[in-house]
């Protein structure tokens, strides 16, 4: 009978330029992580490990999945050490040239067994009184993927989102109902967005689906063009914050027990109070009148 628990680690890694050394970092960190604990199932690494967050960057460090030289490092790494991987994420390159936001999941046998193509491309025009306006918009050289990720790590089944997918709640809820007992974000929130909605989105998308949220982010450069706010967090499904890194170059593990899913879906069960009737209805009316309105 396979267990309820799961160690998982997050590596909060510095990202530079250099995507070669970003990599080895990445592989090192891991390979350090599981010999000092020896039960460590699962590392997640974050949002764009391999090279830079920029819409200037991507292109130049896009390479294809699963053939590219990152996607072959994690395989072989995931296969030497036994572990699951989650492959934060990565800009994919498709043979027609374009790109997308992508995370890939590797198994304990090297295998592939995930690949998420960001469904939601981040765009955001903040104006702040501390760093001014703040522009970005990844649609300017990024192509959205069109496939919900759910994969098998040990007894359970975990959603993929990246980053910007965490604020549309609909995904998650599907993921709950596709049956999944936690959901991964690998992540590069930006600090102007971080401390008004990171901490307050994931432990949403845990109250609201009852299960576990998990984000990985890169170490925040305050000299980087685009600075990332850190901060990766371990959500339970009560909502409770288990872990959460600093801004700098963290590592953590965890142990989550995963009868507290049931444990809370028993004490608090909404699903079974949906009113999926109504729900369904009211949004034919909207559709409806949405239509007569275009008219």
């Amino acid at each position: 009978m396979m267990s309820n628990k799961l160690t998982l680690g997050l590596l909060q890694l510095p990202v530079g330029r250099d995507v070669a050394n970003n990599v080895r970092r990445a592989l090192e960190s891991i390979t350090q992580l599981k010999a000092d604990n020896p039960l460590l199932q699962l590392a997640i690494l974050p949002e764009s490990f391999n090279g830079p967050y920029s819409v200037e960057e991507f292109r130049r460090h896009a390479e294809p999945v699963p053939d590219g030289p990152t996607c072959q490092a994690l395989s072989k790494l995931a296969s030497k050490l036994g572990i699951y991987i989650i492959g934060g994420s990565i800009i994919e390159r498709d043979a027609r040239n374009m790109l997308y936001n992508t995370c890939t999941v590797w198994a304990p046998n090297g295998q592939l067994i995930g690949r998420h193509r960001k469904l939601h491309l981040f765009n955001m025009n903040i104006e702040t009184e501390q760093l001014g306006g703040v522009q970005f918009d990844e649609g300017d050289a990024l192509i959205a993927g069109n496939e919900l990720t759910v994969v098998q790590i040990g007894a359970q089944k975990v959603g993929i989102g990246i980053c910007h997918d965490k604020r549309f709640e609909e995904l998650a809820r599907l993921y709950r109902i596709m049956g999944c007992s936690m959901i991964v974000y690998p992540s590069a929130f930006c600090i102007c967005q971080g401390p008004m909605h990171w901490e307050l989105l994931q432990r949403a998308r845990a109250m609201d689906n009852q299960l576990f949220v998990v984000t990985c982010a890169p170490a925040r450069n305050n000299m980087s063009g685009y600075v990332a706010y850190g901060h990766s967090m371990i959500v339970d499904p009560w909502a409770r914050v288990l872990r959460e890194a600093g801004q700098g170059h963290e590592l953590i593990v965890e142990t989550i027990d995963f009868d507290t899913v049931v444990e809370v879906r028993r004490q608090i069960p909404i699903y079974k109070q949906r009113r999926t009737d109504i729900y369904e209805q009211a949004r034919a009316n909207i559709y409806k009148l949405g239509s007569v309105l275009k008219m």
